[in-house]
Formats: C-alpha cells, structure tokens, sequence
C-alpha cells in the first residue's frame, strides 16, 4: 500500500503540472485568436461556438481539476490509512484539504479575481506537498531535510 500511496501522490503533482499546462495553453490560443481578429465578448461567450482550437485547453483543466484531483485525493487519503506512512494520513489530508481550497478558489476566482491570482499560489502549495507526501512514503524514510519538511507540513 505504500507504493500505491507513493504514486497516488505523484499523480497528483504530475495533474497540478498538466493543470497549469492546460491554462496557459488555452489562455495562449486566446491571446493569438484576439491578435488575429477574434473578439471575446459577452455574445462570444454565449455563442456556443468554439472560437479557437486551444479553449479544449479550459476543458481539460475544468474536468481535471472539478474531477479528477478531488478523486485522486480522496483516494490519496484512503488508502493513507492502510499505508503504514509515518505522518502519512496527516499528508495525505493536507494535499485533499489543499485541493479543496484550490477548487474553491476556482469557482470564486471568476467573481473576485485575486482569488484567481491565489488560485495559482495554492496551485504551487498543492504541488509541493504532494511531491513531499511522496517523498515521504519511500522506503528508508528518506533525507533528514524530507522528513522534516514532511513533518512540518502534516503539522
């Protein structure tokens, strides 16, 4: 179970990366779509249409991040009780808890836009305590550094 605790977490890490590659490729597209002509306005929106082949990138980052985090870190957090990782359900809940803060931030980012600009803060927050939960979950309990950062985040 530990292995499985371990990859779990660096899944999660890899989906933040490809959450972020998702943004700026869909937000890109947008930039070259307005510079080619393309109006975005509030009849754009509603068309329905799809104004530039890169939005799927606003698609991808949508489904991931309104389905497939939360289920990677509730799975995250239910095998950390079958594990046997020093600290590891603390982690394993921090990364979920963290997850849940950065879909809430999504959602109430699109009326309050610093809550987008702390949408990304906590998109780096996210993807360093998953790398640290799986550094955590090695055999031999890693460096002296990793279990105190560990230890640290799962408080």
């Amino acid at each position: 179970m530990r292995t499985v605790y371990r990859v779990l977490a660096i899944i999660v890490a890899a989906e933040v990366a490809i959450q972020a590659m998702a943004a700026v490729y869909a937000i890109a597209g947008l930039g070259k779509w307005v510079d080619g002509g393309g109006v975005l306005d509030k009849a754009a929106f509603e068309s329905g249409d799809s104004l530039f082949p890169e939005e799927v990138g606003f698609m991808v980052h949508g489904i991931n991040g309104m389905i497939i985090l939360p289920l990677l870190g509730l799975a995250l957090l239910i095998v950390s009780f079958f594990a046997r990782v020093p600290g590891g359900v603390k982690l394993a809940g921090a990364v979920l808890g963290l997850i849940v803060l950065q879909v809430l931030l999504g959602l109430f980012g699109h009326g309050a836009p610093i809550l987008g600009a702390l949408h990304g803060l906590n998109a780096l927050a996210l993807f360093s305590a998953a790398v640290l939960t799986s550094r955590r979950a090695r055999a031999g309990a890693g460096t002296t550094a990793d279990t105190t950062a560990a230890t640290a985040l799962a408080g």
